[in-house]
């Protein structure tokens, strides 16, 4: 569950890289940051041997689309357990309450 100050999503996603497309698990969060004025989301991608075939490890940017919207984005730095982090600015893949009234609900 993110916390209160972050927005976010679990679950299945879609993700295309390089013209290939992987179905994949995903976490992710997310928050504005006033400073320069966007919204920064990030995660985690689960383990996919796909995805570390065509990647090797490296950056590459990529678009991940969930039920609840799309975005562009980099996948970068994966982890010891093979989950690559992904992360974009601006609108991102997932629903972000712009109300009390829809953080309440």
């Amino acid at each position: 569950m993110p916390a209160e100050d972050e927005d976010g999503y679990t679950g299945s996603a879609t993700l295309l890289v390089e013209g290939s497309e992987f179905e994949v698990e995903v976490e992710l969060r997310g928050h504005f940051q006033p400073i320069d004025g966007y919204y920064r989301w990030y995660g985690r991608i689960q383990k996919h041997d796909g995805l570390h075939e065509l990647a090797g490890g490296r950056k590459k940017k990529a678009e991940l689309r969930t039920p609840e919207g799309s975005a562009h984005g980099e996948i970068s730095d994966p982890d010891p357990w093979g989950r690559y982090r992904i992360l974009g600015s601006s609108t991102p893949p997932f629903t972000v309450p712009t109300s009390l009234a829809e953080l309440a609900g």
